[in-house]
């Protein structure tokens, strides 16, 4: 099981404290939920690809969630940005504002 440590400022704290009960309680809850969706997506996605290739599903959602990465249908957030920062930098110009795009980000903006 892994574990995560942030650190926040004193005024990141006041701010949070303003809006939420407990900060390690949402924190958690928010890890948590992102997870659960994440997990959903990446189980219907195994499905779908193994349902079109004629693999058979793997029993369990711990399973199912490495079939989908150990046959390639999804990859890490990490993977995807690196394949995406390689290849497709790109700039151009809309009217007279020049626009840098590197990956799914906008890095530079000129006037």
């Amino acid at each position: 099981m892994a574990s995560y440590t942030i650190t926040l400022t004193d005024t990141e704290v006041k701010s949070l404290e303003y809006s939420v009960e407990e900060i390690q309680d949402w924190v958690e809850n928010i890890a948590k939920n992102r997870a659960r969706i994440s997990k959903n997506e990446i189980i219907a996605k195994n499905t779908e690809h193994c349902n079109a290739n004629k693999i058979a599903i793997a029993i369990g959602e711990d399973a199912q969630i490495t079939q989908a990465y150990d046959l390639g249908v999804v990859k890490t957030g990490k993977q995807v940005n690196t394949e995406n920062s390689e290849s497709s930098a790109s700039s151009w110009t809309v009217g007279i504002a020049a626009l840098s795009w590197f990956g799914a980000r906008i890095t530079q903006w000129k006037m």
